[in-house]
């Protein structure tokens, strides 16, 4: 029995089962923190970058909502009008022939091409809620075709694929295009429209379908009408208009450029058969002033792109795609790269919560305050003690952050009224000394002290010779503009401007600007009578009468007006002076101000060639191969053929005679692969590196380094220069 149990016991196991930790996935926060010393701080930074985000967001989408608001109401009344001629069914000769024209409505949308698919969205949106539930929406690389056009409104519609039907014929159209039955379409639009409208009065319908009429259009959106052919276009619009008594049709035109667009496109027998309406959008340049007036020139959101980086954005836009959407998504980008790289961006927020965060800053972060360039500025500047309290005092570096925050804040309240009444005096001058647009003015002032610069000087005198009605003009615009001030020394400027503007429209008859003016003229033309020049006068006489009249001008009695309007410019100026510092001379500006415009060109600003140049002439960090690496300026053997044929030509001049680039090639492979070259053999290669070497001229051709040329037949012109 021992022995039993011994046995027993011996093969008896206790297995417990192995619980597999489930891989947690890594979600947005945990790449943000990823690699930070301080993952507290961190996580703070990414929901304040979250939080700020979603509040310039929805600022984003109600600027784009009102922008072109007047626009999609006005598309909208025409969708609803033109549904209710249908119905009308008048006998008249006149209704007739308006119900036999398809309505378009022509949207001019500008050459901003990558924001035309949030639009075209945004509309469908809008006419499937209120108009219609009808919509249809088709590109031109859909439709090659008539048929395949045809196919993809109807299946789009329908929700049913539609196969060709080849019963129904045109004389109308070309012999070569596929005619698609539309009876199918006709048939199922009246069984819609028959159960929509004899539904009990018991049942609930949502409230969109309430204010669908009874027949509601068919709107069909062509979202890019240029890239159409109009070979596909004109028949589809000639099928569609033999159905106009059976189907409310409406057609949406997507222009880029102008309206001149559809007339060159369609016959004169074709656009006879369409009643089209025009729609100007908003241009992109517009749209683009008005989201950086939103989300960069106020002080509502803390944070703030520097001069280079808001150059770089606007760069990119442009000179590359006119997209308000990608510049957005660029300004998201930066504000991610300063929340991300900043570890005291934890303090950019509203006033009252960045002085409590202040409050609670840890040793380190006091650290990172005091190694910052613009406080150890600020404190250079104070007294001896103060500079040993701010060295070693954290509690005292707190009080002081709390106090530099405070006015950091004020600052930007100041700031960008103050810019915006400088560019309300200086946006109409001529030749625009400090730029047309605002955001011009804005990049100077942050780059520099604006009022150092020569533009400021020669716009201060253009607008020291403004006459009385234009400065009474830019006088109350500047005090609209300061009215919306909420500080003190807005509100102090305010008033006084008023007063200046008041003195101003109180000069009397006697002292108008112009009639003063011909005193002085009277009175400078005696100057001039006196010391006058004589017939015959010598380069003496001439000098000492040019300098009697510049005495003259400058004792001669200035008017009551020029006096005010002098004043008026001067105060102004003392306000620039005054509030339109750089942002560099405000301690803790880094708190607020992304400066990585570097980093942002390098995400946003593609550059091919630069990489292509780089991955020919240096192999080795693309392809990781030790048997690459040569030194600087050396042609590796073991490279690519591209790569050998690539740093051969950058060696020569214009024109490259290819003999004797094939002959560098050889020389470079014989090399590489141990063989020594025969004289006598010298002239004659082997046709696999012959062929290697067409192969890489090939490709750099069709990269775009070297093209043919008719100079000599047996030469290549080079197109590049500055290569890697």
């Amino acid at each position: 029995m021992a022995a039993i149990t011994a046995s027993i016991s011996k093969g008896c196991f206790v297995f417990k089962p192995s619980i597999k930790k489930k891989k947690r996935t890594l979600d947005a926060e945990d790449y943000f923190i990823n690699g930070s010393d301080d993952c507290e701080n961190g996580k703070q930074r990414f929901l304040l970058c979250q939080e700020l985000w979603e509040d310039m967001k929805s600022e984003t989408e109600s600027v784009q909502d009102d922008l072109n608001k007047k626009v999609l109401d006005s598309l909208l009344e025409f969708a609803r009008k033109s549904t209710s001629s249908f119905m009308s069914r008048e006998e008249d000769w006149a209704s007739h022939m308006r119900a036999s024209e398809i309505p378009v409505a022509a949207l001019v949308l500008g050459v901003n091409l990558t924001d035309h698919n949030m639009t075209f969205q945004s509309l469908s949106d809008r006419l499937q809620n209120s108009v219609t539930p009808f919509v249809v929406s088709v590109q031109a690389k859909e439709c090659a075709a008539v048929k395949y056009l045809l196919q993809k409104v109807l299946q789009r519609l329908t929700g049913v694929s539609v196969d060709k039907d080849e019963e129904e014929t045109s004389t109308d159209l070309p012999p070569n295009s596929a005619h698609c039955s539309l009876r199918s379409l006709c048939d199922w639009y009246k069984t819609v429209c028959k159960n929509s409208s004899g539904s009990s009065p018991g049942e609930k319908r949502s409230s969109s379908e309430m204010e669908f009429s009874a027949n509601p259009p068919i709107i069909v959106i062509f979202r890019d009408l240029e890239a159409f052919s109009p070979r596909v276009l004109h028949a589809f619009i000639l099928i569609c208009s033999q159905y106009t008594q059976q189907l409310p049709l409406l057609f949406i035109f997507g222009i880029a450029t102008s309206l001149s667009t559809v007339q060159r496109m369609l016959a004169h027998s074709v656009t006879s058969l369409l009643c089209i309406k025009l729609f100007q959008f908003s241009s992109c340049t517009k749209h683009l002033a008005t989201v950086i007036d939103k989300l960069v020139l106020t002080p509502k959101f803390p944070f703030k792109p520097s001069g280079k980086v808001l150059q770089v954005l606007v760069g990119l836009f442009l000179y590359h795609d006119f997209s308000v959407h990608n510049f957005i998504k660029g300004l998201q980008l930066s504000l991610l790269e300063h929340f991300h790289d900043q570890p005291l961006s934890v303090l950019c927020c509203k006033k009252q919560e960045a002085v409590v965060r202040a409050q609670q800053l840890n040793h380190q972060e006091v650290e990172n305050i005091r190694q910052l360039p613009s406080f150890m500025r600020f404190v250079e500047q104070q007294e001896p003690q103060e500079q040993v309290e701010l060295l070693t005092s954290d509690e005292h570096v707190k009080e002081v952050c709390q106090k530099l925050l405070k006015g950091l804040h004020r600052y930007h309240k100041n700031f960008f009224p103050i810019l915006r009444c400088l560019h309300v005096l200086t946006s109409s001058l001529p030749k625009y000394p400090l730029g047309k647009q605002i955001r011009e003015l804005h990049v100077t002032c942050l780059e520099k002290d604006v009022w150092e610069t020569e533009d400021y000087e020669s716009a201060m005198q253009l607008l020291k010779i403004l006459a009385k009605d234009e400065l009474l003009t830019v006088l109350q615009n500047c005090v609209e503009t300061l009215k919306s001030g909420k500080t003190k020394e807005l509100r102090d400027a305010l008033k006084h401007l008023q007063d200046l503007k008041d003195r101003l429209q109180q000069l009397d008859a006697f002292t108008d600007p112009s009639a003063l003016g011909g005193h002085g003229e009277g009175r400078e033309n005696d100057c001039f009578s006196e010391n006058g020049l004589q017939k015959k006068t010598d380069l003496f006489q001439l000098q000492k009468t040019l300098l009697q009249m510049k005495e003259c001008r400058k004792t001669k009695k200035r008017s009551p007006f020029e006096l005010l309007r002098n004043e008026t410019i001067e105060y102004i100026d003392s306000l620039v002076k005054m509030h339109l510092t750089r942002p560099e001379s405000q301690p803790l500006y880094e708190v607020c101000y992304c400066t990585s415009s570097g980093t942002l060109r390098h995400h946003l600003n593609a550059t091919p060639r630069t990489s292509i140049q780089t991955a020919l002439a240096h192999p080795y960090y693309y392809l990781q191969n030790e048997a690459l690496r040569s030194e600087t300026g050396a042609i590796s053997s073991a490279a690519p053929d591209i790569c050998i044929v690539y740093k051969l030509h950058l060696e020569c001049g214009r024109l490259i005679n290819l003999y004797d680039w094939l002959e560098a090639y050889c020389m470079v492979v014989t090399a590489a692969d141990g063989e020594d070259s025969d004289p006598s053999e010298k002239g004659k290669f082997d046709e696999i590196r012959r062929a290697c070497f067409i192969r890489a001229v090939s490709e750099l051709e069709f990269l775009g380094f070297i093209k043919s040329t008719k100079q000599k037949t047996d030469h290549v012109a080079r197109l590049t220069w500055g290569g890697c």
